[in-house]
């Protein structure tokens, strides 16, 4: 129970910053069409001084209508995903992976202008998947299948398989979210331990193993000398000498 209260916990948070994120890139694109303006030149692009802004400004900018709605629904659910089963570190992975991701694609992009949020939704792709696996928590594992059910054809996008699309910046979200939930240890539910899976676990201590001998056969009535040494609970009542007496 306290496990639940402590890393799955919903606020409004797991929603509200999903949704601040996908409205700033929806500002972007509306101020850009109301007063007929383009941030395009705002990209990374690989390699030069200027380019490293695109680091920051890249994810907010978006071609056309099209490519914000394909980017629209996936940075939604994923970031949301974060922000709910990572609740301590949320932030930490989305500073860090947008940065790291974007500095990559600078790094190894061909020379063109990379804009858009799909390297950021690759990265949360990445990070989900992996750290789910990495955890070995059942629900962290679960999040890593569904991820990869609904979002599981993206991956083919991290290959150059269309002049059009950023696969470096794909390839480089990808590989940020890997490498991010490889080295994020602290904060992340741990997989419950039982008792037999303790580094001092002695088997001979184990009340419940002393009812089986040593082919495997239970023993329901033990030895009279194991008896002994079971922990006996005697409870007896004792009256309340402390309260006054009624008049």
């Amino acid at each position: 129970m306290q496990e639940k209260e402590t890393h799955f916990k919903f606020n409004t948070g797991v929603v509200g910053y999903p949704l601040l994120f996908v409205l700033l890139i929806w500002i972007v694109f509306w101020f850009e069409i109301r007063f007929d303006l383009s941030f395009n030149h705002f990209g990374v692009l690989p390699r030069t001084m200027i380019g490293l802004r695109g680091i920051l400004f890249s994810p907010f900018i978006h071609a056309d209508i099209t490519h914000l709605w394909h980017n629209t629904l996936p940075l939604l659910i994923l970031s949301a995903a974060l922000f709910f089963f990572y609740q301590n570190n949320a932030w930490k992975v989305l500073c860090i992976g947008v940065f790291l991701t974007g500095f990559l694609t600078w790094l190894l992009g061909r020379p063109a202008n990379h804009i858009g949020a799909s390297g950021v939704i690759y990265m949360l792709f990445g990070f989900l998947f992996f750290k789910g696996i990495f955890a070995k928590h059942f629900r962290l594992i679960a999040l890593s299948f569904v991820v990869v059910f609904i979002y599981g054809s993206m991956v083919m996008y991290v290959l150059p398989i269309d002049p059009k699309i950023s696969w470096e910046g794909h390839l480089s979200g990808i590989l940020s979210g890997a490498v991010l939930a490889f080295f994020i240890k602290k904060g992340v539910v741990q997989p419950k331990k039982y008792i037999w899976e303790s580094e001092h676990y002695d088997p001979e201590e184990d009340e419940f193993l002393r009812h089986f001998d040593e082919n495997g056969n239970f023993i329901e009535n033990l030895p009279q000398k194991d008896l002994d040494d079971e922990i006996s609970i005697i409870y007896e009542y004792k009256p309340n000498t402390d309260r006054p007496e009624e008049e």
